[in-house]
């Protein structure tokens, strides 16, 4: 995966900036607010996912404009493809995020997924290990809605109907014929539930070893890292939903919102055993997230067939000499684009330098 061209207009801060990125390196350099985050965020927008900083799409078009546009050329598997993802505003003709791959209009920009992939790695992901459950539980869904588009489809339908039923427990007691609407909502949830906890069992089965010699590499095997994945019952199946909701229930009802199934997941980060949230400090912390993003990217490129793009935001300057060096030897393995204030780091590679001021776009 190799992306060749990017083309930006009226994305946040830049009115238009074209991108030749290195087949290896590219290093986006300049002082803090210019618009290196969102030249990565326009790249990470071609996935077809949602914006890695959380952002409504309003948020993504420059001030007094009705929409942006960003448009990717890439190879893949010795194939050149396009992408090209408008964000229109609320006033516009057509709100929200759509995208055209090749020229064909393939309506909402979900539809995207599976073509361009790529994994980010910034700053604030720490919480990935800090924070809560909510964030483990991206972390794992992120790397398979790239991969698997039925897996997309399948949360989206979840979470819609993870939605309904706490309406509907919310208002049982006035609402007839309850207790048959919710037997109907936990089995539609029970269908689409054991597929979302089947695939991240996959994904943690593969993912979790990889992390874990990624760790032992960093941190020159001073902890074992262990990534453990709470499910909700004993098996990623239909049948074993089913039977935990149907067990729920009394509960559920007294609290008013669903309390079982994949939305209530976890994954346990344990270094030589204990809770890392807990016990790592926080460069440790870093490494963890650090292993685990790799190991993503690993993951991803075993199953596409092809490694991803490496998107790194701001992350040199939160690492030590050794994870520094760890880091920029891996980089060059694969095509990877990141941000820095300062190029220092960057003299002992050969990596493109390209400045960014004021959401202007100069290739050195």
């Amino acid at each position: 995966m190799r992306l060749t061209h990017l083309e930006v207009t009226d994305h946040r801060n830049i009115a238009h900036a074209e991108l030749h990125p290195d087949p290896h390196l590219t290093v986006l350099c300049g002082p803090n607010g210019q618009g290196k985050t969102n030249l990565l965020e326009a790249i990470w927008l071609l996935t077809g996912g949602k914006s890695f900083r959380g952002s409504k799409d309003a948020e993504l078009i420059k001030r007094g404009c009705d929409f942006s546009v960003i448009e990717g050329a890439f190879e893949t598997q010795d194939v050149e493809k396009s992408i090209r993802l408008t964000v229109g505003s609320r006033q516009s003709q057509r709100p929200g995020r759509t995208g055209k791959l090749n020229g064909a209009d393939v309506g909402r920009a979900a539809a995207l997924a599976g073509n361009f992939q790529a994994v980010v790695f910034e700053p604030d992901l720490l919480g990935l290990v800090k924070g809560g459950p909510d964030g483990r539980r991206r972390f794992m869904d992120s790397a398979l809605c790239q991969v698997y588009r039925p897996y997309l489809v399948a949360l989206r339908r979840y979470m819609r109907l993870t939605a309904q039923k706490n309406a509907l427990l919310k208002s049982y007691d006035i609402t007839p014929n309850g207790n048959m609407l919710l037997d109907t909502y936990d089995e539609q949830l029970a269908e689409y539930g054991a597929l979302i906890m089947e695939h991240r069992c996959k994904f943690l089965a593969a993912a979790a070893p990889i992390a874990a010699q990624n760790y032992k590499d960093i941190s020159h095997g001073a902890e074992v890292l262990a990534l453990n994945y709470q499910m909700c019952t004993a098996a990623p199946t239909a049948a074993a939903l089913t039977e935990k909701m149907r067990a729920m229930r009394s509960a559920e009802l007294r609290a008013g919102f669903c309390l079982a199934g994949p939305h209530r997941e976890d994954l346990e980060i344990l270094l030589d055993g204990q809770p890392a949230r807990v016990f790592g400090s926080q460069g440790q912390q870093r490494s963890c997230v650090l292993a685990m993003k790799l190991a993503e990217a690993t993951v991803v490129g075993d199953l596409f067939g092809e490694h991803p793009v490496l998107l790194l935001d701001d992350v040199l300057s939160e690492l030590d000499d050794e994870r520094q060096t760890y880091l920029l030897t891996r980089m060059g393995e694969h095509q990877t684009i990141v941000t820095t204030c300062d190029t220092a780091a960057f003299a002992r590679t050969n990596g493109k330098i390209v400045m960014v001021k004021g959401g202007v776009v100069e290739e050195a």
